[in-house]
C-alpha cells in the first residue's frame, strides 16, 4: 500500500515523487496541486497549521487559466452589487468557503489574508463555512482574495443571503442582544435580592435598604423597556387589530410589577419585587427565543437552496465561449456546461449526455442520467460530461426559485388548526384578564397589602405562552423534517388532512410506473409512410408535450422536420402541422370516436393512434414497467385498511399489465382528465380522498381531490395545483409524510393537553393566593419551554 500524502491524505500513486520541505522534513505529495498548496503555507510561514489540525486538508488543485477569468468577473461593479457592502472605499462580503474541516483550517485562512495589503479584517466561521471579507477596493480585487484562498486549497464563492436569512440573523443578534443584557443584569438583581432577603433577618441599615433597593431599580429598567420591548410591540399591536394575544396579559404583568416595585423604593413603603420581574421577562424571552429558532429552520432550508445558484456561467456566442454573470442569461442562450459545475439556469440539453446531482432537489444522492432533449435544473451539478445546453427558464423563473417561493409561501399559511389555536388563546386571554379583574377585587377587600401580588401571579401563571406556542411550533418542525426528506408541503391543511385519508388514487404513467417508455411495435395502415418516417414524424411532435409518453420518441427525433402549429390537448394528444399536413397523434378514443371501428382495425389496445390529414396512418404500441417501490408502498397501504384505485387514461390492457404486478384494489382505464375528476369526487361522498400524479394532466384531479401528491421535480410539477411535491419521486415518500403528518398531530394534541392542563391546575391555585410571583414566573416559563422542546422532536429521524 502507498503512503499517504502529507497534505490530504490519499495514496500517492505509483509514478509521483513530489515532495515540500515543511519544518526542516520533507514530505511527500500526491499531486501537484497539493504541492502548490503546501508550498504557499510554507512560505507564508503558516506551517503552524500541520501542527494543529484535527482532519486532513481538502485535496489541492492547481489554479488553471480558466478558473482565473471566471474570478475575474466577480470583480465587475454591477454582479457585485448584489452581493457586497460598500462603506466608503471599504467593501464587505460573506464567502462561502467548501473545504474547511476544523478550527485549523479557519486560522490557516485568516493569518495567510491578513498578510495581504488591502484586506482590512477577514473572521472565519468553521461551523458555517463562511467567510466575511473586509478590503479596500483600490488596493486589491475580490477575484485576488479569492485566488489567494484557492491558493491554500479552499474553494471560494461569494455567499448571496436570501431576505428570510438577512432578516432571521438581524432578529437573531437582536434577540440574543436582549437576552446578553437581561441576563447578566438580571443576575445582579437577584444577588441584591438575596442581600435584601437576608437583610430582613437582621439589623440592616435603613439607608443601606434604600440603596440596594435603588440599585436593582436602575439596573430593572433596562430589562423592562429593551429586554421586553417585544411583548410590548405584540400587544399594542394586537389591541390596533382588535383582538387578544398572549403579549397583552404578559405586557400588563410586567409593567404592573415593575411599577408596583419602583413605587414601593420611592416611598419606601411595600416589598419590591424586581428580582421576579427580571426573571419572568428574561425566561420568557428564551422561550420566544427558542420559538424562533424552531420557525427559522424553514427559512434556512430557502437559504440553503438559494446557495446552490452560481454566479458565473459559460455562455456561446458563436461557437466562442464567454464567461457572463449567471442572472444575465436569456431564454434561448446557448450555454456549455463541464464536469463538476453547477447549471447556471433550467435548461435543455442540446448536445452531449452526462450524470447529475439533484439531491438539492430531491434528497437523493444518487447521479440521474441525463441526455439530449432532457431537461435540466439550475442548481444541481454535472458530473461527468461536457454539455451544450439551451435556457429555458433563467433567473427568478428557474424550478429552484420556484421551490424557494413555493417554501416561504407554505410557512406562511395558517391551516385551520393553526387558526383555532389563535381564537382559542384570544378566548384564553379574556377569560384570564375577567378572572385578574375579579381576583383582584376579592383580595382588595379580604386582604389589601397581598391583593396587588395575588392579581399579578394569576397573570403571569396563566399567560397562555404554551397555548399560543402548541400549534405553530409543530407545524414548522414537521414541514422542515419533511422538507429534509425531500418533499414540499404547499398548502397548509395537508398536516391535519393526510391522517385522515383512507383512500389512495393513482395516475399509472410516471406514478405507478417508471414513465420510462418503449415502443414495441407500429402497425401501419399506410404503405406510403415508412416506419422511420412516422417515427420522426411522431417525434417532431411530441417534442413539444411533456407526457410521459413523449420521452419514447426522443430518439427518434429528425431536426430537419420542423413542426408548426402546435397544439396540446391534456390528456388527449397533440396536433400540429408538418409542410401541408396535419397531423394529430394521442389516444385512440380520442382520435377513433366509433369503438368498433377501432376494434374491426385491431388497434384499440393501442396507446397512440397516428392520424394524417383526418386519415389513420399508424397505431404505436408502448410498454412500461412498475416502480420498484410500488409493490411495497400499495402493500403497506393494504395493510393499513387503505383502499387504492389506479385511475389511467390508458388502455384497458396496458392497465391490467400493470395491475396484474401490484395489489391495487381497483382499477379504471381509458379515462379523460374530466372522467377522473368526477370519480374522485364520487369517492369523496363517504372517503377522504388523496389524489397522486405526475403533475403534467393531473391538474383538475388535483383540484377534486381532498389532498392532491405530485410525482418528480419537472417544472411542470411546481405549477400545477398539488399540495405536495414528492421531490425525489418516491413512492415511499407517501409512508414517510403520513407518518410525520400523524406525529405532528399527536404532538400538537399533546402539546394543547400540557398547556390546558397547566392552566387548569395553577389558575385556581394562583387565585387562592398559593403561588408568589416568582413561581408563577418558573411555572409559565417551564410550560412553553416544554411545549417548544416536544415540538422540536419533530425534527428527529
Amino acid at each position: 500500500m502507498s503512503d499517504p500524502c502529507f497534505h490530504c491524505g490519499e495514496p500517492i500513486p505509483k509514478g509521483i515523487s513530489l515532495f515540500v520541505t515543511i519544518d526542516q522534513q520533507s514530505q511527500a505529495m500526491c499531486c501537484a496541486g497539493c504541492q502548490a498548496v503546501a508550498e504557499t503555507i510554507v512560505e507564508n510561514n503558516l506551517t503552524d497549521y500541520y501542527k494543529f489540525r484535527t482532519e486532513n486538508a481538502p485535496k489541492g488543485t492547481a489554479l488553471v487559466p480558466e478558473q482565473l477569468k471566471r474570478n475575474q468577473l466577480l470583480d465587475d461593479d454591477n454582479l457585485q452589487h448584489e452581493f457586497t457592502h460598500q462603506i466608503g472605499n471599504t467593501r464587505e462580503t460573506i464567502l462561502t468557503v467548501d473545504g474547511i474541516s476544523c478550527a485549523a483550517c479557519a486560522w490557516l485562512i485568516e493569518m495567510k489574508l491578513e498578510q495581504i495589503s488591502g484586506v482590512s479584517k477577514i473572521s472565519v466561521n468553521a461551523t458555517t463555512q463562511r467567510a466575511s471579507v473586509h478590503w479596500q477596493n483600490d488596493h486589491i480585487k475580490l477575484s485576488k482574495i479569492i485566488e489567494q484562498i484557492e491558493r491554500l486549497g479552499y474553494h471560494a464563492l461569494p455567499f448571496k443571503a436570501s431576505d428570510a436569512e438577512q432578516q432571521n440573523l438581524a432578529q437573531s443578534k437582536t434577540f440574543i442582544k436582549r437576552l446578553g443584557i437581561s441576563g447578566i443584569l438580571m443576575m445582579q438583581v437577584m444577588m441584591i435580592a438575596v442581600g435584601l432577603y437576608f437583610g430582613a433577618f437582621s439589623d440592616m441599615s435603613e439607608h443601606n435598604l434604600v440603596y440596594l433597593r435603588y440599585t436593582s431599580l436602575l439596573l430593572t429598567t433596562p430589562i423592562i423597556f429593551y429586554g421586553a420591548l417585544p411583548f410590548y410591540t405584540g400587544a399594542i399591536n394586537a389591541l390596533k387589530s382588535k383582538r387578544l394575544s398572549m403579549d397583552v396579559p404578559v405586557s400588563i404583568a410586567i409593567l404592573l410589577a415593575f411599577f408596583a416595585s419602583a413605587w414601593a423604593t420611592i416611598s419606601q413603603q411595600g416589598e419590591v419585587y424586581f428580582e421576579s420581574v427580571s426573571m419572568f421577562t428574561f425566561l420568557l424571552l428564551i422561550g420566544k427565543f427558542l420559538e424562533f429558532r424552531a420557525r427559522s429552520r424553514a427559512a434556512q432550508v430557502s437559504a440553503n437552496l438559494l446557495k446552490l445558484m452560481p454566479m458565473t456561467a459559460t455562455k456561446l456566442v458563436n461557437d466562442i465561449e464567454q464567461y457572463v454573470a449567471a442572472k444575465s442569461l436569456a431564454i434561448g442562450d446557448k450555454v456549455m456546461i463541464k464536469p463538476g459545475e453547477t447549471v447556471p439556469a433550467d435548461c435543455v440539453i442540446e448536445h452531449g449526455d452526462s450524470h447529475f446531482n439533484e439531491a438539492m432537489l430531491s434528497g437523493e444522492q444518487r447521479p440521474v442520467a441525463k441526455k439530449v432533449c432532457d431537461n435540466i435544473f439550475a442548481g444541481t451539478i454535472n458530473g461527468d460530461g461536457n454539455l451544450v445546453a439551451n435556457v429555458v427558464q433563467p433567473g427568478s423563473d428557474t424550478f429552484l426559485s420556484q421551490l424557494i417561493r413555493l417554501s416561504e409561501s407554505s410557512q406562511a399559511h395558517k391551516p385551520k388548526i393553526a387558526q383555532l389555536s389563535d381564537k382559542i388563546a384570544q378566548y384564553f386571554v379574556a377569560i384570564i384578564l375577567l378572572t385578574a379583574i375579579g381576583t383582584a377585587l376579592y383580595w382588595q377587600q379580604h386582604m389589601p397589602s397581598e391583593a396587588f401580588w395575588i392579581t399579578l401571579s394569576v397573570l403571569v401563571a396563566t399567560c397562555p405562552c404554551a397555548l399560543s406556542l402548541a400549534t405553530p411550533t409543530a407545524l414548522t418542525c414537521g414541514t422542515t423534517r419533511l422538507n429534509r426528506d425531500g418533499i414540499m408541503i404547499k398548502s397548509g391543511h395537508v398536516m391535519e388532512t393526510i391522517p385522515e385519508v383512507d383512500t389512495y388514487a393513482f395516475d399509472k404513467t410516471g406514478t405507478l410506473t417508471q414513465g420510462e417508455f418503449q415502443v414495441t411495435q407500429l402497425k401501419r395502415f399506410d404503405e406510403n409512410y415508412s416506419k422511420q418516417q412516422l417515427l420522426a414524424l411522431v417525434a417532431a411532435l411530441e417534442a413539444h408535450s411533456q407526457h410521459p409518453l413523449a420521452k419514447a420518441f426522443t430518439q427518434y427525433r429528425d431536426f430537419a422536420i420542423n413542426a408548426t402549429e402546435i397544439k396540446v390537448h391534456p390528456g388527449l394528444g397533440v396536433t400540429g402541422q408538418v409542410g401541408n399536413d396535419k397531423i394529430s397523434l394521442g389516444k385512440v378514443s380520442w382520435l377513433i370516436t366509433d369503438s368498433n371501428e377501432a376494434k374491426q382495425l385491431n388497434c384499440d389496445d393501442a396507446q397512440i393512434a397516428v392520424m394524417i390529414n383526418d386519415k389513420l396512418v399508424a397505431a404505436i404500441y408502448l410498454t412500461d414497467s412498475a416502480r420498484e417501490d410500488a409493490q411495497s408502498v400499495l402493500s403497506a397501504l393494504k395493510a393499513k385498511a387503505m383502499t387504492t384505485y389506479m385511475l389511467s387514461g390508458d388502455s384497458s390492457a396496458g392497465c391490467q399489465q400493470i395491475a396484474s404486478q401490484l395489489p391495487i384494489d381497483h382499477v379504471h382505464s381509458s379515462l379523460s382528465a374530466h372522467e377522473k375528476m368526477e370519480k374522485v369526487k364520487s369517492l369523496q361522498s363517504s372517503h377522504t380522498v388523496a389524489m397522486v400524479g405526475d403533475g403534467v394532466n393531473d391538474t383538475p384531479v388535483f383540484s377534486a381531490a381532498h389532498v392532491s401528491i405530485a410525482m418528480g421535480s419537472g417544472t411542470d410539477v411546481a405549477k400545477s395545483g398539488a399540495d405536495v411535491i414528492l421531490l425525489n419521486n418516491r413512492l415511499t415518500s407517501l409512508s414517510v409524510l403520513r407518518h410525520v403528518a400523524q406525529k405532528t398531530r399527536r404532538i400538537i394534541w399533546q402539546n394543547y393537553g400540557w398547556a390546558f392542563g397547566y392552566n387548569a391546575i395553577v389558575l385556581p391555585l394562583a387565585v387562592c393566593g398559593y403561588i408568589t410571583p416568582y413561581m408563577a414566573v418558573i411555572g409559565m416559563s417551564a410550560s412553553s419551554i416544554l411545549v417548544i422542546t416536544n415540538s422540536l422532536r419533530l425534527l428527529k429521524k
